[in-house]
């Protein structure tokens, strides 16, 4: 009964939402998939003597959304702070294999993090807008990057996207303290967009949300992935389902390391998964 429901959020959203010609493409392992925008090539992660990762190989198109879905503790997190190299100051973390961005290892010598940061937007669980203006906190990014043009277009631009300017545009000199937690955690969506990252990374954006603004968050993912790729971290597989185009599939190995089962389009995983884990997860089996 499980998967049947969440089936039908994968072909209501199919039959509401606009078909583009790069989503939604039957790919059976996804290997076809020509030049990765982001690519793990047997990524193992460790803080100090424990493995977090154990050979996780995935290739995420660009101008699609990718969801990574797991019971608790099986690495998800870990993976996606992978790839802006968010995992760098935990003290004993050590990463081996690849992370590929757009064709180049992030974690190779010489790369410059800072570069790789504000390439890769982050968005985290809860929001967490700066004890500044709505303004500062958007203008934040383009200021310390050097941006020397009229901040003032970068902010409303970046509002626009973000689906937030009719709310704030009369009050941007208000603390950002000061909006809902819906309005903040799309605040924080504008802080990553104004310094027009290539990917976007999020970790359970909608955890901390009422359903009313989880909704809004959603809406607005799908539309930014027509010129963004994101990246997103979901207990709720309703929510996978529903605003996805691939689904990752992590569980913990018997070393407790996690490891990647399954990658494939949603609706392939939701509808006719080939691991008997994916079933046994989707359906509640476990988890």
């Amino acid at each position: 009964m499980i998967r049947e429901n969440l089936a039908r959020v994968v072909e209501s959203r199919d039959l509401v939402t606009p078909s583009e010609p790069q989503t939604q493409v039957d790919r059976q392992n996804r290997e076809d998939v020509a030049e990765p925008f982001v690519e793990a090539i047997d990524l193992s992660v460790f803080y100090g003597a424990f493995q977090a990762l154990k050979n996780v190989h995935l290739q995420v198109p660009s101008t699609e959304i990718t969801a990574i879905i797991g019971p608790s503790g099986c690495g998800k997190s870990t993976l996606i702070r992978c790839f802006n190299r968010m995992n760098d100051s935990i003290p004993g973390f050590r990463a081996e294999g690849q992370v590929l961005f757009r064709g180049r290892d992030i974690y190779a010598r010489g790369i410059d993090v800072v570069d790789v940061r504000r390439r890769i937007g982050m968005v985290f669980q809860k929001p967490n807008p700066f004890p500044k203006s709505i303004y500062e906190n958007v203008a934040f990014g383009p200021r310390i990057n050097g941006y020397e043009g009229r901040l003032q277009e970068i902010v409303e631009r970046a509002l626009r996207q973000a689906a937030l300017w009719d709310e704030v545009k009369d009050k941007l000199k208000q603390s950002a303290l000061a909006l809902s937690g819906g309005q903040q955690q799309r605040l924080c969506i504008a802080r990553a967009l104004a310094i027009e990252p290539d990917l976007i990374l999020m970790d359970e954006p909608c955890s901390a949300l009422d359903p009313v603004a989880t909704l809004k968050i959603e809406d607005l993912m799908r539309e930014l992935a027509r010129d963004y790729t994101i990246i997103i971290v979901t207990h709720n597989m309703q929510q996978a389902a529903r605003v996805s185009d691939s689904t990752a599939v992590m569980m913990m190995s018997e070393s407790r390391a996690g490891e990647l089962i399954e990658f494939a389009p949603t609706k392939e995983v939701f509808t006719n998964p080939r691991n008997k884990q994916t079933e046994d997860y989707i359906t509640g089996r476990f988890g």
